[in-house]
């Protein structure tokens, strides 16, 4: 069923957070609607039915954090991240999922997403999930996100080549970095929190924390979860 006028956007004066909902359900929608309008801080701006559909509306109305489901006709979940990450001033995504489509999740993930969430997560872990993607930060734990791509691993490129390498253009990536900032990124690939990396290196908090900002911006990563994906793809990071 069509979305259509379900367009808003934030009153006058308001820095309420602008979020989008993307979901084939008509009902699950409105259950999301509820919870997130019920907050003085969020507002729904907007909805659609599958992906293509999003994108349309969202060319038009303004959003900072989609919800985004990955199971749905005409374009997934997965393509429609991937198309609004290539757009500029893309807004963050957060894609729903559920513990029997985690490949769906780990796609999206590569494809540009911010995070993702269970589906049966209870409301206080969604509003607080939409507020950290907001903040620009990663929803998904480190060691969760550790997990998913143990799970999923055959499906990432072999990193090393005859001579036991990192691939050409995983290593590129990884040119620019210094050897301290290719230890914090190995560990954050591992799953370790920045309070468990600054104890392994002996170094501050806000030291690692400078360390993966640096680290964001000369790989070119959105956020935290895209550097779990590049460490397990250069070969820092392993299942084994």
């Amino acid at each position: 069923m069509s979305a259509a006028g379900t367009e808003g956007t934030a009153g006058p004066g308001t820095d309420r957070i602008r979020v989008f909902l993307v979901d084939d359900q008509q009902m699950v929608r409105g259950g999301f609607r509820m919870l997130v309008d019920s907050q003085p801080d969020l507002e729904v701006v907007g909805e659609a039915g599958d992906g293509a559909e999003a994108l349309e509306r969202l060319s038009v109305t303004r959003a900072d954090v989609v919800l985004m489901d990955v199971r749905m006709p005409r374009m997934d979940g997965v393509e429609a991240t991937r198309r609004l990450a290539a757009r500029p001033d893309a807004p963050r995504v957060l894609v729903l999922t559920t513990f029997d489509l985690d490949e769906y999740a780990f796609a999206a993930i590569r494809a540009g997403a911010a995070a993702f969430l269970l589906k049966d997560a209870g409301p206080e872990e969604l509003l607080g999930a939409i507020r950290t993607v907001h903040a620009g930060d990663s929803v998904v734990a480190p060691s969760t996100t550790r997990r998913l791509l143990e799970r999923f691993a055959a499906v990432l490129p072999d990193p090393d080549d005859t001579d036991g390498t990192p691939a050409a253009p995983a290593h590129d990536r990884l040119a620019p970095l210094t050897e301290r900032e290719r230890e914090v990124l190995a560990l954050v690939g591992r799953g370790r929190s920045n309070t468990e990396i600054a104890a392994e290196l002996v170094v501050a908090e806000t030291t690692v924390k400078t360390h993966v900002g640096r680290l964001l911006a000369k790989t070119g990563s959105r956020d935290r979860v895209q550097l779990v994906v590049l460490a397990y793809e250069t070969g820092l990071a392993r299942t084994t």
